[in-house]
């Protein structure tokens, strides 16, 4: 099976222009098929503050009333996938801007309200990504560049978490490509003392995970990231690492010792 790489980075990388531009220079030069799955949710919290719009986070996952919608739906399908785009053009790496809601991508199902009330956010499933676009892009030598929007049978634009957007679209093309997935970041892994960039746990896996969440280790945006990590491996993804975003050459090059290594 010819190899893929999938990579989601959030808002931290994004926001500062040295860290992201080294990063997309990494990216550009991996010759093997890719994707780039990413977030924006420092931008978008900034944005509506200055607009006036409160920002509810629950579990590390943003409430997501109407007025948010349009500034997470600006911010992360348009500024910034756009402008991610524009640069790995510039560096000779051919990337089409995509949301959940194009060419049927990512469908979603609006969030049921259980315990909370999420608003317009969707919940996803590998079952729906549509594989044959994304293959379509891939054997082209197109590269995806994934903003979490999606959209419902109802026409509605829904927010979906980043860090499962990488994850299904990665377990549903682990049926076809032999899938890595990094989930990059401002730090180096895992941190056992989020102070400290030297307490990289070096491993995380179905074992050490609950002692992990009890003592605070996992917490707040890390535990979707934990979740999807572990799906992820059970539905079919060969490798999933949680790292630097700096680190995607060794991890593409399926060198040891970069980050943290999700196992089950």
């Amino acid at each position: 099976m010819q190899e893929l790489l999938v990579v989601k980075i959030g808002g931290n990388i994004i926001d500062d222009e040295k860290q992201l531009n080294s990063f997309l220079s990494d990216f550009a030069a991996i010759t093997t098929p890719k994707i780039l799955v990413h977030g924006g949710g420092k931008l978008a919290t900034q944005l509506s503050e200055q607009l006036g719009i409160k920002t509810n986070m629950v579990n590390g996952r943003r409430i997501t009333d109407m007025e948010t919608l349009r500034v997470v739906t600006m911010t992360y399908a348009g500024w910034i996938n756009k402008s991610i785009v524009a640069k790995l053009q510039s560096l000779q790496c051919n990337a089409i801007g995509l949301s959940g809601a194009d060419a049927q991508l990512i469908p979603a199902v609006k969030r049921p309200v259980i315990d909370i009330d999420y608003g317009f956010v969707g919940d996803i499933s590998e079952d729906t990504v549509n594989t044959s676009f994304a293959s379509m892009l891939l054997n082209n030598n197109i590269t995806p560049v994934i903003a979490p929007i999606s959209y419902s049978n109802n026409g509605e634009l829904l927010n979906v978490n980043a860090d499962t957007v990488a994850s299904v679209i990665a377990i549903a093309l682990s049926k076809t490509f032999k899938t890595t997935l990094l989930f990059g970041f401002e730090k180096a892994g895992v941190l056992k003392d989020v102070n400290d960039n030297n307490s990289v746990i070096h491993e995380i896996n179905t074992q050490n995970a609950e002692a992990l969440k009890a003592d605070g280790s996992i917490s707040a945006g890390m535990l979707p990231k934990i979740d999807n990590a572990f799906n992820a491996l059970i539905k079919g993804v060969n490798q999933v690492y949680i790292a630097h975003a700096s680190f995607i050459k060794p991890i593409a090059e399926n060198k040891k010792g970069y980050g943290t290594r999700i196992t089950c």
